[in-house]
């Protein structure tokens, strides 16, 4: 199966996933970004689209020709209650920069807004949904084609979310940042899903703190909670790129090794094409990342999921399925390397003699 750059008459996203479509979402920015140096750390805010947006426009493109079919918005935490008289400028610009680097595909642009701080110390809904209120009137005013409300610890504030959100008549996208334990105030996966559905979002699920097993757990108890309540909603997964069998409730920001000692955790690109068609079995179309997953991991989903969507993206030209390009190498040993089933059942090393398997989560 050849690459290909274009992809036909661009659809929305429900047109799209009610066909049945296979929707890949992209990867990391904020965890993508400190490394490189254009994003602190603690403070987690995106200044980086106006301060340097060459940096943010190279990782749209690098995640565009990874095969991902949705530009979100560098709008993590650029609320007026994080940013300040910088808000509408940071919304603004990330608006203009992912929607250039959607039109050179066939991908969309998604304005996305996440939690509060203020909820957990008010709980006041109208101070809430007044922040969410003045970044969607940008993105309204920048016509994104549908919305994300991603990364809630408590279903109470996301479904105050997805009020707003469906307030400019675009559809709906709501994932929280749960585990199979359920939200903050013991909210179970199943009850979250049917409290967001009830609220107006089209699509659902789980984004971040997670790595890619446990947050198909929690799709599953989802999935379960809509079917005993007689709904149904488009499934979304957006794991972290890092393993977290050890976590609590609380993910991995509660690991010791967050946010600067995570890469011994980093998945292969072999992980991420097993999650791909796990997730996919299970009935979730729109499939993507969260931290930690770099453009290479959108690609080995799209290269997974490459027979159910007909092509492969762009960014597949350089590398070979399954390591068929090892095929090439002047060692034999490599080139017994070039097959599935090695890749498959690798169970690579860390390389770290003294380093234990799992951590103790600090809470």
């Amino acid at each position: 199966m050849a690459p290909v750059s274009g992809r036909g008459t661009k659809k929305g996203i429900l047109e799209r996933l009610d066909g049945g479509q296979v929707v890949v979402g992209d990867g990391s920015f904020l965890i993508t970004l400190e490394k490189r140096g254009y994003v602190k750390a603690g403070l987690w805010t995106p200044e980086a689209v106006v301060e340097h947006p060459n940096a943010v426009r190279q990782l749209h493109m690098e995640f565009l020709r990874a095969g991902s079919d949705v530009m979100q918005t560098f709008t993590f935490s650029a609320s007026e209650e994080n940013m300040e008289s910088k808000w509408e400028d940071v919304n603004t610009a990330a608006c203009e920069l992912a929607r250039e680097v959607a039109g050179k595909g066939d991908a969309l642009v998604a304005g996305g807004i996440c939690q509060t701080s203020i909820y957990k110390r008010h709980k006041d809904e109208a101070r809430v949904k007044k922040l969410f209120r003045l970044q969607l009137e940008v993105f309204t005013r920048k016509n994104v084609d549908f919305l994300i409300a991603e990364y809630f610890e408590h279903a109470e504030e996301a479904v105050w979310a997805v009020e707003v959100l469906k307030e400019s008549g675009k559809p709906v996208a709501a994932t929280m940042c749960i585990g199979p334990e359920g939200d903050k105030h013991d909210v179970t996966p199943g009850a979250c899903a049917v409290k967001l559905v009830k609220a107006g979002a089209s699509i659902i699920g789980v984004n971040c703190r997670f790595g890619p097993a446990t947050s198909l757990k929690t799709i599953k108890l989802m999935m379960e909670g809509l079917q005993a309540a007689g709904l149904k909603a488009h499934l979304m997964v957006q794991a972290l790129g890092f393993h977290t069998p050890d976590c609590g409730k609380g993910g991995f920001v509660d690991l010791p090794e967050y946010p600067f000692g995570l890469e011994p955790r980093v998945a292969t690109r072999w992980d991420i094409q097993k999650y791909a068609r796990e997730a996919y079995n299970l009935g979730v179309r729109y499939i993507g990342g969260c931290c930690g997953f770099e453009p290479y991991h959108i690609r080995a989903i799209a290269e997974e999921l490459a027979p159910e969507r007909g092509f492969l993206p762009p960014a597949s030209d350089k590398h070979g399925s399954w390591g068929s390009g090892l095929n090439m190498h002047t060692k034999p040993w490599i080139r017994a390397r070039a097959r599935r089933e090695y890749w498959e059942n690798l169970l690579p090393a860390s390389g770290r003699p003294f380093c234990p398997s799992l951590s103790k989560p600090d809470i």
